[in-house]
């Protein structure tokens, strides 16, 4: 049975059971009976599983007795059952304090500092085992996990500096199985996360970090990170600055603050100068900001899809289009910049590209303004797939009577086919086929209902460009225009 030496160490128990012990100097021989009644009874519980009602015993029995080691070692193997490892590592390193040779209370130090990822305290409790009994076979486990550790932790720090950020997560995954309460895994996965755009993740743990120890500068450090990877750079910056105020010397913090700050202030000025009409500025600036973080995908695709704003408004077209195609591989979701590249696919006048674009719009937000720039984009598909007949005649859109018949007179004497009689046989295929689509032309343009079903995208029948004589055409024009029909080119 313990003797119970320390008195002072008493306040603990309640005032009422204070008042009992200081009535009568002999019920203190009671205090260490009274103690082991109440560790039993704590090992009770500890074997039925109800570690809660054993802590409370376990810590009545301390309170009784505070020098016995063996309280001290039950309570910390009952913290460890609530896997609370800094309570239970405090507990058996108190009943170390007390009985230096106490085996078990190494045991217990080498499976907590094991859990908790401290691989030298580890490393030092299984010695001290082996020291005390070099028959033990009680902590060969912990040594072979605290070596695999260390082969671990140099695995996690080399893709870390290489910033393969999603191997360091899959090695940090093997590295939390063996330390499970390891704060500094946890915080380095959830940072690893963040990069990785896996923000929700990262905050969960940050948080839930944070709830065990509110000071933690690594936690608030993370929180600021998933901050500013969701463009929220105000309050990010104000994270690692509450970081860098609990640690002046948190290098990450301070890395991050200055990025930060760099990022507000060039898309910011990006933006005046956008607004003010200075495209090209605005161009540099968007540019240079977008070289700052490769990994801060949020932001880069807002980046990017402002400078194809800027590409729209200098007419580089191609370029508008190659920004917003690298904006939907960031974010396949950006509705606006998928609107943005559909607009300059049509402007460039791929049609089918524009179509495929506005479809895909739709799919993500079936607006009345959506479907009708889809319906207007299908009407000018279909419209480049038939014919130009004003560029076969050379003409622009609005043409005069007039312009429309000289322009047919000069196509047709062009490409009639008596012009190319002594060419190749392909050559002459070709020409003709150049006759018949300037025939055809001027029969659909100097027809006023016909030119008005062509141009508001009406199809013409098909048996009207069946029967179309283009020679009978050549004819009936040099016979209306006075002018003889039949003659000789001069070559």
């Amino acid at each position: 049975m313990p003797k119970c030496n320390n008195i002072k160490s008493l306040t603990p128990l309640p005032r009422s059971m204070l008042n009992k012990l200081y009535m009568s100097s002999e019920e203190f021989t009671f205090l260490p009976r009274i103690a082991e009644e109440k560790k039993k009874l704590g090992n009770d519980q500890y074997k039925a599983q109800n570690y809660q009602n054993a802590l409370k015993l376990y810590t009545d029995a301390i309170s009784l007795c505070p020098d016995s080691a063996a309280y001290y070692g039950n309570r910390a193997a009952c913290y460890m059952m609530l896997l609370n490892y800094n309570s239970a590592l405090t507990d058996a390193r108190n009943a170390i304090r007390i009985d230096p040779s106490f085996e078990k209370a190494y045991v217990r130090v080498a499976k907590c500092c094991l859990a908790l990822g401290d691989i030298i305290g580890t490393e030092q409790a299984v010695k001290t085992v082996a020291e005390l009994n070099a028959q033990s076979t009680a902590v060969s486990g912990e040594q072979a996990a605290a070596q695999k550790l260390r082969q671990l932790e140099t695995t996690i720090q080399t893709n870390y500096d290489s910033k393969a950020y999603r191997n360091v997560v899959y090695y940090l995954d093997s590295a939390l199985k063996l330390a499970p309460a390891s704060i500094r895994y946890r915080l380095l996965k959830a940072e690893c996360l963040a990069y990785l755009g896996r923000c929700d993740e990262a905050l969960d743990i940050a948080v839930g970090v944070m709830k065990l120890d509110s000071t933690s500068a690594d936690a608030i450090y993370v929180r600021g990170l998933c901050l500013y990877y969701t463009d929220n750079l105000e309050k990010g910056i104000l994270h690692f600055e509450r970081a860098l105020t609990l640690d002046p010397d948190h290098y990450k913090s301070k890395q991050m603050r200055s990025k930060c700050k760099q990022l507000k202030e060039m898309k910011e000025n990006g933006n005046m100068l956008f607004k003010s009409g200075r495209y090209r500025e605005a161009h540099v600036i968007y540019t240079d900001a977008l070289k700052i973080d490769e990994h801060n995908k949020d932001i880069n695709s807002k980046l990017l899809y402002n400078r194809a704003l800027v590409n729209t408004r200098i007419g580089a077209l191609r370029e508008a289009v190659a920004d917003c195609s690298r904006v939907l591989e960031l974010n396949s979701q950006y509705l606006k910049a998928l609107l943005l590249r559909a607009r300059c696919h049509n402007d460039l006048e791929k049609y089918e590209e524009a179509v495929a674009d506005y479809e895909t719009a739709l799919n993500l937000e079936k607006t009345t303004e959506i479907k009708r720039l889809l319906r207007e984009a299908k009407f000018a598909l279909k419209k480049s797939k038939r014919k130009d007949y004003y560029k076969i005649l050379g003409i622009g859109r609005n043409p005069t009577e007039d312009e429309i018949k000289k322009a047919y007179r000069k196509k047709a004497l062009v490409h009639h086919p008596d012009r190319h009689a002594n060419s190749s046989a392909e050559e002459r295929k070709e020409e003709e086929l150049k006759f018949k689509e300037v025939g055809e032309a001027y029969a659909i343009l100097s027809d006023a209902r016909k030119k008005e079903r062509y141009d508001s995208g009406q199809d013409i029948e098909e048996q009207e460009q069946a029967d179309f004589d283009p020679n009978q055409m050549f004819r009936s024009f040099f016979r209306a225009t006075g002018r003889n029909a039949t003659f000789n080119f001069e070559f």
